[in-house]
């Protein structure tokens, strides 16, 4: 088998895996979407302050160190534990649903009813506010996370296709495991929204809130708890992309590469968010690899948004998305 053939059989499986890291962060976006009809920008640093709670927990680092230092001159930074990251985990999802809540109760529930734009001028101001909490919270410096997640070379798959093809692909093991934790999120989240009582209650919330409390369901409840899941679904991607490239605050603009995503998904479809990922992931590396060289290299920046403009122009309800037809 040519070679090209098989570093492009290889380059198509890293985007693959690509693709799910980016579909991880689009899948918070689209439950947001889904419950409150408000594209949520502050997605990307929940996922960055997601990260860095858990590490600050995992190590022991006393919360506001600097500030508490400054002011008392202290020299307090550390507890003098460090807590395996199954607990780590489930405190920091503690942090995410009281996160959740909070969010609830000083911002959304004043703003029942109100255009879609004023919901997404709120999460502008919510993402500002927490990367900055987030740095005066944890620091700014980039940090180390380890969860006990397998990384590195899978050997298996390796010695796999060298017994196959006489070369053996280079996969993260790391890209493997989020594949398995996407599929296994995709799965449970499609199952909640069509078939639970509380996924039909996010959908009439949806389309008009006001009709909704007629009806009984409590926006109170509802937006806290889909807060909640979306917080679950940003400590998910947090945990992957910490674990891959660090805890730093870049972590928040991974939020732009999931907008293509969300484009050629649709904002409304939890499978179009995997689907769109896998599209872009597999796209943005294999035009690397095959035009890449031919126009100077660095074409994985800007192929995910003019795929996406395409479809914009052709599609802009996306895949899977809901043609959504207005009566004036």
């Amino acid at each position: 088998m040519p070679d090209q053939l098989l570093f492009g059989m290889e380059v198509f499986l890293n985007g693959l895996m690509a693709g799910v890291l980016y579909a991880l962060v689009a899948l918070g976006f689209v439950l947001i979407y889904k419950a409150s009809g408000v594209f949520n920008y502050a997605q990307g640093v929940m996922a960055l302050f997601a990260a860095l709670t858990l590490v600050g927990i995992m190590e022991g680092q006393v919360p506001f160190a600097h500030l508490i230092n400054a002011t008392l001159g202290t020299e307090i930074h550390h507890f003098g534990w460090h807590l395996p990251g199954i607990v780590a985990i489930l405190l920091t999802m503690g942090v995410m649903v009281l996160l959740a809540w909070a969010v609830n109760h000083f911002v959304m529930r004043h703003l029942v009813n109100q255009e879609p734009i004023i919901l997404f001028m709120a999460t502008i101001g919510l993402a500002y506010f927490m990367e900055g909490f987030g740095d005066l919270m944890w620091g700014s410096d980039i940090k180390k996370l380890d969860v006990g997640l397998p990384q590195g070379m899978s050997t298996v798959i390796d010695e796999v296709t060298y017994g196959w093809f006489g070369y053996g692909f280079f996969i993260d093991n790391l890209d493997i495991v989020a594949t398995v934790i996407a599929a296994l999120l995709v799965v449970a989240l499609t199952i909640f929204s069509q078939y639970s009582k509380q996924g039909r209650a996010l959908r009439a919330v949806a389309d008009d809130h006001q009709a909704a409390l007629s009806v009984g369901i409590s926006l109170k409840f509802i937006w806290v708890l889909v807060w909640s899941i979306a917080g679950f679904v940003a400590l998910v991607a947090g945990i992957m992309w910490g674990t891959k490239s660090g805890v730093q605050f870049s972590l928040s603009l991974i939020a732009l590469k999931a907008l293509p995503v969300l484009m050629l998904g649709g904002f409304t479809s939890i499978p179009g968010a995997i689907v769109g990922g896998l599209i872009i992931g597999v796209g943005e590396k294999l035009f690397e690899f095959i035009v890449g060289p031919m126009v100077g290299g660095a074409t994985e920046n800007w192929f995910a948004y003019v795929l996406a403009l395409l479809f914009l122009v052709f599609r802009p309800q996306g895949l899977f998305g809901e043609k959504i037809i207005e009566r004036v």
